[in-house]
């Protein structure tokens, strides 16, 4: 029997209820609104700041976990509305790759204003290096350098251990 292709819906309520198991896993406490229609989907309690998070469902091609993270509505006064997220909406975005069962965590300014995050998961067969965000530097698990990248101090709270990327994971 074949597997049932998930709609979008479904693929955000998984990747949401992932992000809040894999973050609460690592202790990292997670608050979720009252209500839907936000920007945001969780916020995670890093130390003494709370960080809005948007949660988007991630795929692997090519060696990369690829996410929309870009919206396009209608509207009937001015059409067809794209939009992107910025930092006066969040502070986070966090993907979920269901194929690797992982949960990637990106600071806003890396990303702003663009509609799509590609994560290198190997080297590219051209070995470009420049411009190259490689999915390593975002695990979640790496929550000592996501609150370094918001908050400019070398001290976090709220996860234990610090790291659940092992030493030699580089």
């Amino acid at each position: 029997m074949e597997a049932r292709k998930l709609t979008p819906t479904e693929k955000g309520g998984i990747a949401e209820t992932a992000i809040a198991w894999h973050a609460t896993r690592l202790g990292i406490p997670v608050l979720k609104p009252a209500t839907e229609g936000l920007r945001y989907d969780l916020a995670f309690e890093l130390g003494t700041h709370i960080a809005r998070v948007q949660c988007k469902w991630g795929n692997v091609k090519g060696g990369v976990v690829s996410a929309h993270v870009g919206g396009c509505r209608f509207t009937p006064s001015r059409g067809y509305v794209r939009s992107t997220y910025d930092p006066t909406e969040i502070e986070l975005l966090a993907i979920y790759c269901a194929e690797l069962d992982q949960v990637y965590v990106v600071p806003i300014e890396d990303i702003a204003g663009q509609s799509y995050v590609h994560l290198r998961l190997r080297p590219a067969k051209n070995n470009q290096r420049s411009f190259v965000r490689w999915a390593s530097q975002y695990e979640l698990g790496a929550i000592a350098q996501l609150g370094e990248r918001l908050r400019g101090t070398q001290e976090v709270a709220g996860s234990s251990p610090a790291s659940s990327t092992p030493p030699n994971a580089a």
